[in-house]
């Protein structure tokens, strides 16, 4: 690949340790598990060779980050939800939200552009701050769908059923990304790799356990095997051409509703 190790970038989430448990095992990678915001703020200074990202923050980064065509976060009933504690939201409710540069920052503000009290923290903290009333209603990701009910939230909004029943296109939440500055070559061998990472995660999964309960340890098992159920997927092997419809639809989107820049 290259002399110095390949410094690879992912979330500690079940469906990123699934896939890259394999790959992460091999002496020239150089791995650094952050939250997915860390990681898309991480992608403005370019400081990994390989990154998992937000699909909104690629699409700020793609004229220096690569989209590789595995290892997406992509498909059908995935979407992130908004949650409350119940009673109606109106333009002035505080919103908490899993990160600016997060998909699910962009599917609130295409679904509902009046929310303007927009607060920002990681997604692991998003519950708390609803039932404190710190916030009157919170987007939750990864495992909060699987959990949000048994702390007696109700759900306002499924962003990801109205992602789908407005363009009919899966969702795309997240994707692996290569510095463009490293050629084409070592993007094309890295891509086979990780390729190969998803498989064996897919073809013995039992071989994948002890690394993803590592970095997921307050997680229970059950919802562990959800989260990479729901998020792990025949897009994950493949985007296809379907799956680079629904990114380019998002980047459509997001350009119309004025909402396509760094820091606006």
């Amino acid at each position: 690949m290259q002399d110095s190790p390949v410094t690879v970038a992912y979330s500690p989430c079940p469906n990123d340790t699934f896939i890259f448990c394999q790959l992460a095992q091999q002496p020239d990678v150089e791995t650094h598990l952050h939250d997915v915001e860390t990681l898309n703020r991480s992608a403005f200074d370019g400081e990994y060779d390989v990154t998992k990202l937000s699909f909104h923050a690629w699409l700020l980064v793609q004229d220096e980050y690569e989209l590789l065509n595995v290892g997406a976060a992509l498909g059908r009933g995935c979407g992130p939800l908004v949650i409350t504690k119940g009673g109606e939201l109106n333009a002035d409710s505080v919103v908490a939200v899993p990160g600016e540069y997060t998909t699910a920052h962009l599917l609130l503000r295409l679904w509902n552009p009046e929310f303007r009290n927009r607060i920002f923290m990681p997604f692991d903290q998003i519950m708390d701050a609803v039932e404190s009333g710190q916030a009157d209603a919170g987007v939750i990701i990864h495992e909060g769908r699987f959990t949000y009910k048994d702390r007696g939230f109700e759900c306002l909004a499924d962003l990801g059923e109205w992602w789908e029943s407005t363009t009919g296109q899966p969702i795309p939440l997240g994707c692996i990304a290569v510095r463009k500055s490293l050629g084409s070559a070592f993007i094309a061998r890295f891509e086979q790799r990780l390729k190969e990472s998803i498989q064996a995660a897919f073809d013995d999964s039992a071989s994948t356990t002890d690394y993803v309960k590592e970095h997921a340890q307050e997680l229970a098992d059950e919802v562990t095997s959800e989260h990479i159920k729901t998020y792990v997927n025949d897009f994950t092997l493949n985007l296809g051409e379907e799956g680079r419809a629904a990114i380019a639809k998002l980047q459509q989107m997001a350009k119309t509703a004025g909402i396509f820049c760094r820091n606006e």
